[in-house]
């Protein structure tokens, strides 16, 4: 099979190189994967580059990078039904704690992490739902029915955040989002309710402004620790905050007394390591949002897998309006 693979830490163009590599074959409990489409996160920018906090040096000898993906069942290992070749699906946790992942023509993983495609859905939509989709799903609805509430999404741009304000509208929820200002048609028209510029001096009096005065029962942030003071002052009593990024300020300080005064619930998503049950309860969201037409995961650029290097790149710059997925067939 081809495969893109890095052996060291550095710049995508000086250490990610196209091989050949032996064809995957599924071990008792897996399925192998023929691959269609690999996504390109922001995380596995970090985990080439070597910049996530104490780590020093790759974890394996060669590395295929990317979590995301999506695909054909072409083999099953023993154990799994043989009537699961064929099917096609989506990819999770690719890459978490193994050594290949989705950048390549296949990949051999348990089969809980080759999810089902509803027939409707795209392949190139399938490559977006691991990361981005799980991650804003799970914090739309992680803490419970978000019907009737009002929720503060922080970066309606990303693409987390832009599929958490599609996610938030289809439960029933009002929607504040944070952008920039050459972002808020594009937010308003994925459902917001409101746009504010995120660099606004006056950030909370705005959010309360759009919320007639009150405070806000759920917040979904990318920048906790830029926002946390804004947060704060604008959460409600017995409210939530999920946080799943702090990239600006990577050790806030945290007002306690304020948050405890107001009983706020804090999660840290991170969404290699959600439960089964919590992960289940998230593909059940996305695939029923997906099939009601309420989801619509916007994809940038798609390149060839011998151009892998250039879609790292894409990713790194950020300011993107949609995925970067890599053509691995």
């Amino acid at each position: 099979m081809k495969a893109v693979t890095y052996t060291t830490f550095g710049d995508a163009a000086d250490v990610l190189q196209l091989q050949d590599m032996p064809l995957q074959t599924p071990g008792p409990g897996e399925v192998t994967v023929d691959l269609a489409f690999s996504g390109v996160n922001p995380s596995d920018i970090k985990a080439r580059a070597g910049s996530r906090p104490g780590i020093t040096k790759p974890p394996f000898p060669v590395i295929i990078p990317h979590s995301d993906g999506s695909g054909v069942i072409s083999a099953v290992g023993e154990g799994v039904p043989a009537s699961r070749i064929g099917q096609r699906v989506w990819v999770w946790n690719g890459q978490w704690k193994r050594a290949f992942g989705t950048a390549a023509t296949q990949i051999a993983l348990p089969e809980a992490q080759a999810v089902q495609m509803p027939d409707p859905v795209s392949l190139e939509t399938g490559a977006v739902l691991g990361i981005p989709g799980l991650t804003a799903c799970h914090a739309v609805f992680s803490g419970g029915d978000p019907t009737d509430q009002t929720i503060l999404i922080h970066g309606g741009a990303g693409t987390v955040g832009y599929l958490a304000v599609q996610l938030a509208k289809w439960a029933g929820a009002s929607v504040i989002a944070t952008a920039s200002p050459r972002d808020f048609e594009r937010v308003c028209d994925t459902g917001a309710d409101f746009v504010i510029d995120y660099s606004a001096d006056d950030l909370a009096d705005q959010i309360l402004d759009a919320n007639k005065g009150q405070t806000v029962d759920r917040i979904i942030d990318v920048e906790f620790g830029q926002n946390v003071e804004t947060n704060t002052t604008v959460i409600s009593e017995n409210g939530r905050i999920n946080a799943y990024g702090s990239a600006q300020h990577m050790t806030p300080i945290l007002p306690f007394y304020p948050l405890m005064f107001k009983a706020v619930t804090l999660e840290v998503v991170l969404i290699y390591l959600l439960p089964e049950n919590a992960r289940a309860t998230a593909i059940e969201k996305l695939h029923s949002a997906l099939a009601a037409g309420a989801l619509v995961c916007p994809i940038q650029k798609v390149l060839p897998l011998q151009d892998c290097a250039r879609a790292h790149e894409l990713v790194q710059a950020g300011n993107r309006t949609g995925a970067v997925l890599i053509e691995t067939i």
